[in-house]
């Protein structure tokens, strides 16, 4: 009985030093999503932790991601949009959707700053206890020293990581590959054989060229490939958004690295020979440019950063597992540099191009110039209450209770390097991508963020959320996390004040407050008067509806193409419900040809001002379809007093009036 009592007594010591935290809501993952979901609760009075497993804030968008993917500016909203307005505020612009790491990072922490929000760095989740279909608290190990435990309690809880582990441990349902086709009435789901980002035709697949016997080079599996459609548990490729600098002041040279194995790119040296006219790194990577001389590299073509295949075991992996996959992509990245720059097979201009590059000093200074963010594209997506599809992407089915918009095109990159045969000939290909679009922004139901009611009642997923395979690729880009981590928080807030769980809050009271107070801090909201308005948009003459390009912003735009000296005008009235000051701009969409000058009339409900503008001098930056164009200061009245014209009088070519925007300065 003696030795029972110390061994008890031991374990409430023990237990005793476990350090412990009660929290309103609790956050996991630091990613762009979780850092906006967590200055949202906290905006909102809540007492919120954050959890990053790693030393870093942002995820994908402050690790490498500069190109941001859009789709649709009309489709991003809330605190997300005001993120990149403050990009845009350090680059001297209204907005921009192209940066730094750093100045991403850095914004993020700023968020977190000024939301007095906690978070916990190097602290990864151990387990969870759930009783009664709610979570009660979680177990978190450090990151460094995972027998350092602790334990955090919270009433609601929102998975913001990448890979959906707080999700997973709660029991709830998930899946991780391709669903078939058949599943969800879909065509674009399962095995895809396409063109993009495919291999020519005749690319050996063998160490010895035309001998099976020999084995596959490297990157080619063996695996057979299956009817298009057809569902499995393979996961597109991972790759790192490679930020390098061509300023030689700033430069950290790229260097031969242990473990370089040369052999993994052979069948990069069969493509390179077999297409003598690419000689220039942009036919081998998307080599976009980002301020102060430097880049945002993405995979290309049939060989490129992706790592294809080898990544199959990271959404279920156990913290080793993906920590050796993590290494591996980073070894390969690293060498397929240096091999560009230093192969003899590589011809001399693609060498000398590379070695005019280097790592930024200015970046990463803590992981020695390198991201510390894989781009985890797809892993776990939770089977929630609803789950979004192809139908959801294309408009075939529309829901009504959406808390956030998805507007880019549906996209997979490649899954698996495969044999195939074709004439006769065996040859190495790529399968699994997929890039269809065509599509306007379509909504996001606020049922695909929550579990099914029976599995948990207080979590919330914005970033693996229910979507199919072919879904998640169209929603699964940084700006819409944000939005979505967004409507989580609030829906989180909501579920709390009202003492409920997050499957029974009253979804259109979210939807009203997320647009009655979009930057969740109490200020006036902007005014946006899209051309789809037509109670607050008149036009005279002729002027064409485009709904098929993605140029516009939101759903279409107006085009007058009329070259008869015909007066037609569309005239924007906003609502105007707090008088004061603001900042007018109209939206010029990227198009081939335009009238070379036009003159854009506003009203401020006395005096009216003539603003001229040449769409030559728009200049359009980044994944984006326009510009705002600013068109001075005002001060306007409450009411329907005020308006902004664009009129086409003697156009030397199409005139577009697509939206204004009114942005409060008081």
């Amino acid at each position: 009985m003696r030795y029972v009592i110390l061994i008890c007594l031991n374990l409430f010591l023990i237990g005793s030093t476990l350090a412990q935290q009660q929290v309103d809501i609790c956050v996991y993952g630091g990613t762009s999503g979780g850092v906006i979901a967590a200055y949202t609760a906290r905006k909102a009075g809540k007492t919120v932790l954050l959890i990053e497993p790693g030393r870093h804030l942002g995820g994908m968008t402050s690790g490498g991601l500069g190109l941001t993917d859009i789709g649709n500016k009309y489709a991003i909203t809330g605190i997300s949009r005001d993120y990149y307005r403050r990009i845009g505020q350090h680059y001297g612009k209204f907005e921009q959707w192209i940066f730094e790491p750093h100045v991403a990072e850095n914004l993020f922490n700023d968020y977190v700053k000024r939301g007095q929000v906690d978070v916990l760095f190097s602290h990864r989740l151990a387990s969870v206890r759930k009783t009664k279909g709610r979570i009660q608290e979680i177990v978190l190990e450090n990151s460094d020293k995972p027998s350092a435990r602790r334990t955090v309690r919270a009433r609601m809880f929102i998975d913001c990581s990448y890979e959906g582990d707080l999700m997973a441990k709660a029991g709830v349902s998930y899946f991780v590959g391709r669903e078939d086709n058949a599943r969800y009435n879909e065509t674009l789901s399962g095995v895809q054989l396409m063109t993009g980002h495919q291999l020519p035709d005749g690319i050996d697949p063998y160490k010895t060229p035309g001998n099976p016997d020999s084995g596959l080079v490297w990157g080619v599996s063996p695996a057979k490939l299956e009817s298009n459609g057809t569902g499995d548990t393979k996961v597109q490729a991972y790759n790192y958004r490679i930020c390098l600098t061509s300023n030689p002041a700033n430069q950290v040279p790229i260097t031969r690295l242990a473990g370089y194995d040369s052999t993994q790119f052979e069948l990069l040296v069969r493509l390179i020979a077999a297409q003598p006219q690419k000689r220039a790194l942009n036919d081998y990577f998307i080599w976009s440019h980002m301020p102060n001389q430097k880049t945002d590299i993405n995979n290309r073509n049939g060989f490129s950063t992706d790592m294809i295949g080898m990544n199959y075991e990271y959404p279920d992996g156990s913290y080793q597992k993906r920590a050796q996959i993590i290494r591996d992509h980073e070894l390969y990245t690293k060498s397929l540099l240096y091999f560009f720059g230093h192969d003899p097979r590589v011809p001399q201009e693609l060498r000398q191009e590379m070695l005019k590059w280097g790592y930024p000093k200015d970046e990463y200074t803590d992981n020695g110039h390198w991201s510390p963010q894989l781009y985890v594209r797809e892993a776990r997506r939770m089977v929630g209450a609803y789950v979004m599809t192809q139908a959801n992407c294309q408009g075939k089915e529309v829901v009504t209770d959406g808390v956030g918009m998805a507007a880019y095109t549906m996209d997979s990159h490649n899954i698996q390097r495969i044999v195939i045969e074709k004439d006769g000939r065996k040859m190495a290909k790529n399968e699994g991508n997929v890039e269809v679009g065509g599509f306007g922004p379509y909504p996001i139901s606020y049922w695909a963020l929550i579990p099914k009611e029976s599995e948990c009642q207080n979590l919330l997923v914005p970033v693996c959320l229910s979507a199919s395979h072919i879904a998640y690729g169209s929603i699964r880009m940084e700006p819409v996390f944000m939005v979505l981590g967004q409507s989580t928080a609030l829906a989180a807030v909501m579920a709390i004040d009202g003492n409920t769980s997050v499957q029974q809050i009253d979804v259109p009271k979210l939807q009203q407050r997320l647009k009655a107070d979009p930057l969740a801090d109490g200020s006036t909201p902007e005014i946006l008067v899209d051309n789809e308005n037509q109670a607050l948009t008149a036009t005279t003459g002729s002027w064409r509806l485009e709904n098929k390009s993605k140029a516009g912003y939101g759903p279409s735009y107006l085009v007058h193409e009329e070259q008869s000296g015909e007066k037609a005008s569309v005239r924007f009235t906003p609502e105007v419900v707090k008088p004061g000051k603001y900042r007018l701009y109209t939206y010029f969409p990227r198009l081939a040809k335009t009238a070379s000058e036009l003159t854009i009339t506003v009203f401020d409900g006395k005096t009216s001002k003539a603003v001229p503008i040449k769409p030559a001098d728009i200049v359009v930056v980044g994944q984006t379809s326009g510009e705002w164009v600013a068109l001075g200061e005002y001060e306007l009245p409450k009411g329907k007093a005020a308006s902004v014209e664009i009129a086409a009088r003697q156009a030397d070519g199409p005139v577009v009036a697509d939206a204004v925007l009114f942005v409060p300065t008081f």
